[in-house]
């Protein structure tokens, strides 16, 4: 499915099956073959935006998946840079994916570490602190605790970035899809065990930003400009850039 390289949808349908993390073991060697990944336009967009914040010493990636978000960090940070992620089979790959990149290119080396990001094992550590598409397994009620652990884990000063999309229009097939989806996992959930927490419409920028002050942040919203205005002339798409006060 996707792509010849990718996931088969047989092996979708068993991980959509399996717990989350047991989902991500599973499938973590074929996941960069899918549109899960997060594309490279959105990471480069996130570096340049990031890039005038700096410099930065150390970074950390919550919910590094198979290590895109690193890639960000190693640009970005000029000290250490640390993946955080609780599924064993997407930090094997995230490892040996990133071994090839220190070897080609120098820079930074990477830490890899398995941690429940709601129990991060930080405290001062980090300068910046990034994340890519991870917050739908999170639900709403667990943001607190959430930002309460990046907030932790940074050092006073410190960012915590992630890029926003604005909601889409109900007139969007899209919109339906999402939509669709979580219906879809919401009837699962109900049904089936383990549960597999993940939701697209379950992150609203009016929350996430309450959330984030609640648990010590001053929140900027940075327009990333590469995506376009909407007709009302704002952004697609927006850079989260919570500090650490």
């Amino acid at each position: 499915m996707f792509t010849s390289q990718g996931p088969t949808f047989r092996e979708l349908t068993v991980q959509a099956l399996s717990s989350i993390e047991q989902g991500y073991d599973l499938l973590a060697p074929k996941f960069d073959h899918t549109p899960f990944r997060t594309p490279d336009r959105f990471l480069d967009a996130v570096t340049g935006a990031l890039r005038p914040l700096g410099p930065f010493g150390t970074g950390l990636d919550v919910c590094c998946g198979t290590g895109a978000g690193v890639g960000v960090l190693r640009e970005l940070c000029g000290e250490r840079v640390t993946g955080v992620d609780f599924s064993a089979g997407m930090l094997a790959a995230a490892g040996e994916a990133a071994a090839g990149e220190v070897a080609a290119k120098g820079g930074p080396a990477v830490n890899w570490v398995r941690a429940d990001v709601r129990a991060l094992p930080f405290t001062a550590a980090f300068d910046l602190a990034v994340s890519f598409g991870a917050f739908g397994h999170f639900l709403p009620a667990e943001r607190p605790g959430l930002f309460a652990e990046v907030h932790r884990s940074l050092r006073p000063g410190g960012v915590f970035a992630f890029p926003l999309a604005a909601p889409l229009p109900v007139r969007s097939p899209l919109y339906w899809g999402l939509w669709g989806f979580d219906a879809v996992m919401r009837v699962r959930n109900a049904l089936w065990r383990p549960p597999f927490v993940m939701y697209y419409r379950t992150f609203p920028l009016r929350g996430v930003r309450d959330d984030l002050v609640r648990a010590g942040f001053r929140v900027e919203l940075v327009p990333l400009e590469e995506f376009g205005r909407r007709p009302d002339g704002s952004p697609h798409c927006r850079l989260v850039v919570a500090r650490r006060t």
